[in-house]
């Protein structure tokens, strides 16, 4: 018992530790954004300059240089080097070993997988949200969203440590099967797909509203200088942000069902049915609706834009309505927070 309190113990003071420098690369991140995209407006009233000068003079108007990213490959062909962007990215695989370390020793006091209640599915899961994120950006340079993963890792982590921790206790019955390592590791790793769709579709919306009013101030014959946030500027195009989002979206979609066809097969094996309607169930099966209505919308349909973002938005707050409200105020036979 004392080994468990040990490590137990230590798994807090890392989930801890690793809560702080995720706010340190916060920072990083932020600092990397605020200076780019001072720098990229700089760069085009420059340019507007130039052109206004040789216009005047009776010459050829320099042409401006894009500063709508076009490429999301990893390598940064600019030749500069955003230090605080590196900053932020170092600070984040710090606090991920951090995060991993508190997860494994979790896993050591359990005496077994550390994700069968509501703290500890969300320690995995947000492991897994910036273990996917840090993956990606071996071939996707997809550091601006690094201030959004980092905060985002930090808010659910944090409450989850301060609202649903939990001694650890032994497993149910039901809980007790293969199909919890298998079933809940999936459901996890699928959330934290979806998770970076959510974030690629919300940076979407903003970039979209800031080419509109563009495009609108081009139509008007007026300089285009208060189009949004500065950081937009040095970010890829909308269609990009979504094409990429769309491809996460289908992948975790496909780990979602998955997870719903195992949930049912474990289903059989521990209550002898394969379904009966249980809220978690119900919720399981409208998110995989959801991700199928905003798949086959975009793929067949058109519905591009503003509609397919708002779809992969709505499908991630489902997700996270199913952990948290329903886990937490709906009674049935998945309910598992460890919540008295």
């Amino acid at each position: 018992m004392s080994d468990q309190l040990t490590f137990d113990t230590v798994s807090v003071l890392l989930v801890w530790t690793a809560i702080a420098v995720y706010a340190l690369a916060f920072i990083a991140y932020a600092i990397d954004l605020s200076r780019r995209g001072a720098q990229a407006v700089d760069a085009q009233d420059a340019a507007r300059e130039r052109q206004l000068v040789g216009a005047a003079v009776g010459g050829v108007g320099t042409t401006s240089p894009t500063l709508d990213a076009t490429s999301l490959s990893a390598r940064d062909t600019s030749g500069k080097r955003p230090l605080w962007a590196r900053i932020g990215t170092s600070l984040t695989w710090l606090a991920f070993l951090f995060h991993v370390g508190a997860d494994v020793t979790r896993g050591i006091a359990a005496g077994r997988v550390p994700w069968s209640n509501m703290y500890e599915f969300s320690l995995t899961g947000t492991m897994l949200i910036v273990a996917v994120y840090l993956v990606v950006l071996f071939r996707y340079d997809l550091r601006f969203l690094g201030t959004f993963i980092t905060g985002l890792v930090v808010l659910l982590l944090g409450g989850a440590t301060l609202g649903f921790y939990v001694a650890i206790t032994p497993l149910s019955d039901p809980l007790k099967s293969p199909w919890l390592v298998i079933h809940v590791f999936v459901a996890s790793l699928a959330t934290a797909l979806f998770a970076l769709a959510f974030g690629l579709s919300v940076v979407q919306l903003l970039q979209s509203r800031r080419e509109r009013k563009k495009l609108a101030a081009a139509a008007d014959g007026v300089p285009a200088t208060k189009t949004g946030p500065k950081f937009l500027r040095i970010l890829p195009g909308a269609d990009a942000l979504e094409s990429l989002a769309y491809r996460f979206a289908i992948i975790g979609f496909i780990f979602w069902t998955f997870t719903l066809i195992a949930g049912s097969i474990w289903a059989n094996d521990a209550w002898g049915r394969y379904w009966g309607f249980d809220t978690k169930e119900v919720w399981t099966f409208v998110i995989w609706v959801l991700y199928a209505g905003y798949i086959h919308a975009r793929a067949t349909r058109g519905w591009r834009g503003t509609r397919s973002a708002w779809l992969s938005i709505i499908g991630f707050a489902a997700v996270m309505f199913n952990f948290t409200i329903v886990n937490m105020f709906f009674k049935g036979l998945h309910v598992y927070s460890g919540l008295e």
